[in-house]
């Protein structure tokens, strides 16, 4: 975790305005350009790097990545805040629950009103602008008219599904965090759409690569059923998703693997038993586990030591430094160590 910290401070994926970078690449080295969702999971990380070693430095981070989002991606006329700033011309509805996650974490730290402010006003936007006749949301909005965008039917990202429930769980943090009761009711019509919609999202493609990248989504659907856990439908989703995951994360990764559905699998596991859903399988949660360190560069060079590598296909390391990947991972990885010293600390604020 803390080698992980230091490249997330060091390395440059976080711009001088806060803003963060969607990945480096370790072949061109080179940043990606800012991405607002990466942002907004990036001011949770350093939320949770700040709970966990009491390090000013990652508060001050938090605090940039927050102000990012505030004051140059958020759009107080359109209220929306876009996929990329420049120029905007998407809004995804997933990426607009993190940020309001992320801006709910950054608050929760410091009790700065304009976080909250922002993240209560891109959450009731939510509603309003994504919502479809069915009673799904849309999943992307072009900008500056908001209208849906045409949906790819070989791209989970580009269509409604159960994953969105992670995004959705943003309504839950903005009613716990406002007392206001406009935010149950959408979570909840969300939470009953997924838990209809996730039986047919797994395998979902024909390409084992492409049932991998499915299972990463697949595990959104079960982090953002930990406000329901405690209901009998949330927990025995959440027993059925981690073993149909795992099945079929056994079966391709000789293929194809990826850090962050390691990394989700394993702090759903510890979730899942701090919760009393599943007892943990610490045979299983110790494979991960060290699958998942593997995954971690090596070396002094600020670009790239101590961040994770997002895949590796066939024994080769895609040339990919991701921050998302690298932040599951940390907070996986914490949490494993946690639980062989004592016990994990699952709070679901802190999940990034």
């Amino acid at each position: 975790m803390s080698r992980a910290g230091e490249w997330f401070l060091r390395s440059g994926i976080q711009q001088p305005n806060g803003g963060v970078a969607r990945y480096y690449r370790t072949d061109l080295a080179r940043n990606h350009p800012v991405s607002t969702e990466i942002t907004g999971y990036a001011a949770s990380t350093f939320v949770y790097l700040y709970a966990v070693t009491e390090d000013e430095r990652y508060l001050d981070r938090a605090v940039s990545a927050a102000r990012f989002l505030t004051r140059t991606a958020w759009d107080p006329a359109s209220r929306t805040i876009p996929f990329e700033t420049g120029p905007p011309a998407l809004a995804y509805f997933f990426d607009c629950g993190i940020v309001v996650r992320g801006l709910l974490s950054a608050w929760r730290a410091t009790a700065e009103a304009e976080f909250l402010d922002v993240a209560a006003a891109l959450g009731q936007s939510m509603v309003r602008d994504f919502a479809s006749a069915n009673g799904s949301f849309h999943p992307v909005l072009s900008l500056p008219g908001k209208r849906p965008l045409e949906r790819d039917p070989g791209r989970w990202s580009r269509n409604p599904g159960c994953y969105q429930l992670k995004a959705a769980m943003a309504w839950w943090d903005l009613l716990e965090a406002t007392g206001d009761a406009q935010f149950r009711e959408p979570y909840e019509r969300m939470l009953e759409y997924s838990l209809v919609a996730c039986g047919g999202f797994l395998p979902g493609h024909p390409e084992r690569p492409k049932v991998m990248d499915r299972l990463h989504a697949f595990l959104y659907f079960l982090e953002g059923l930990l406000p329901h856990a405690d209901e009998p439908s949330g927990a025995a989703a959440i027993r059925d998703g981690i073993r149909a995951v795992a099945h079929h994360l056994r079966e391709i990764a000789p293929e194809f693997e990826r850090s962050d559905v390691y990394a989700q699998l394993l702090r759903m596991r510890l979730y899942a038993d701090g919760a009393g859903v599943l007892p943990l399988d610490r045979a299983a949660a110790q494979i991960e586990a060290e699958r998942l360190a593997e995954f971690q560069a090596a070396g002094s060079d600020p670009s790239t030591g101590g961040g994770f590598y997002f895949g590796r296909q066939a024994g080769a390391w895609l040339p990919y430094l991701n921050p998302v990947s690298s932040a599951f991972a940390l907070q996986a990885l914490e949490l494993w160590d946690q639980c062989r010293t004592g016990k994990a600390r699952v709070w679901r604020h802190l999940l990034i």
